[in-house]
């Protein structure tokens, strides 16, 4: 039975050496190829049976098959990446933070990103952060169930993708290029000459790019089901939002609470915007009133000095004619 298999193996290998000669000529040696093409299939078809079949049976211990322990789905389960998006409210902002990147670093996990921010001068808002977290998948329940506890989560979503058959898909392709990378490699210590020599390097060439694709997709895949994404989204607040059930009356309570604690808030605001704005305010009342005083001169000012002097032509008008009364007889 092993005569018969390395029959066989010799028998595909110069198959295999005849196909690669006649594929990998240039246009004008089209010819040729055919030839070495017709040769090789003269060759398997004069192909022993017992040779055919002992080489058919070598080629078929080396598939993508569950039986031989290949399959990663057989092996490790379904291929799973979950994503989960989580909103919370703290009053304790600094220590919800603090708390869960203690809970990250336990379990060996990572912030991938964050943006953080906060009141400003022009704003009375809270502060507020995003998270990009991967956490280890085997932990992610835990995780996000010790998040719950840290925060009030006002809302939650999970999105599952299940990538079985895309990771099996490219498994399989890489265990099949990396079975041919391996002949290639054994037919290259054979070639005799430098034709064959030439066609086998350029398709390990090709073999060789191809298995450097799959197992960059390989990585990403590992990379995405080992670590799962969950996005939080914390806000700072004075209330925490009661997402439990409620009855009619509590809801009515709530809203008649929520519209009072608002109407307290305006009138805060407004009272510390006027007070933290009286430096300002009391500048342009000065600009204002300056303003008003020189237009208060120059246009009232003309007038009153336009009315004196009329006064004053008067006087002088009725004093003339005073004088001339007096002079007269």
């Amino acid at each position: 039975m092993k005569i018969r298999k390395r029959a066989a193996v010799l028998w595909m290998t110069a198959l295999t050496l005849l196909l690669a000669v006649g594929c990998g000529g240039s246009p004008k040696d089209a010819a040729a190829g055919a030839t070495s093409e017709s040769i090789a299939m003269n060759t398997a078809a004069a192909m022993p049976q017992e040779v055919a079949e002992a080489a058919s049976e070598e080629m078929d211990g080396g598939a993508i098959t569950s039986e031989n322990g290949i399959d990663p789905a057989a092996e490790t389960g379904r291929k799973l990446i979950r994503t989960i998006r989580l909103e919370l409210q703290t009053k304790e902002y600094d220590e919800l933070l603090d708390g869960i990147g203690k809970k990250i670093q336990e379990m060996n996990g990572y912030i991938e990103n964050s943006s953080v921010w906060g009141n400003s001068y022009t704003s009375s808002s809270t502060r507020n952060c995003e998270y990009t977290v991967r956490i280890p998948s085997d932990r992610l329940d835990e995780f996000v169930q010790v998040v719950g506890e840290l925060g009030n989560v006002v809302y939650k979503n999970e999105y599952v993708e299940d990538v079985t058959l895309q990771y099996v898909d490219v498994e399989s392709h890489k265990k099949a290029l990396e079975i041919e990378r391996d002949r290639l490699l054994e037919l290259l210590e054979k070639a005799e000459n430098l034709e064959d020599l030439l066609a086998i390097e350029s398709r390990l060439s090709d073999v060789r790019y191809e298995l450097e694709n799959y197992g960059s997709q390989k990585r990403y895949l590992d990379n995405q089901i080992d670590y799962s994404t969950v996005s939080l989204s914390i806000t700072e607040v004075e209330r925490i939002t009661d997402t439990g059930k409620k009855t009619f009356f509590q809801e009515i309570a709530e809203r008649f609470g929520n519209s009072l604690y608002g109407v307290g808030r305006g009138l805060r605001s407004f009272v510390i915007v006027f007070i933290g704005s009286l430096p300002i305010l009391v500048f342009w009342a000065a600009v204002i009133a300056v303003f008003v005083l020189i237009i208060w001169k120059l246009f009232y000012g003309k007038k009153e000095k336009g009315e004196k002097e009329k006064k004053r032509f008067f006087r002088k008008k009725e004093s003339k004619e005073e004088k001339n009364k007096e002079n007269k007889p």
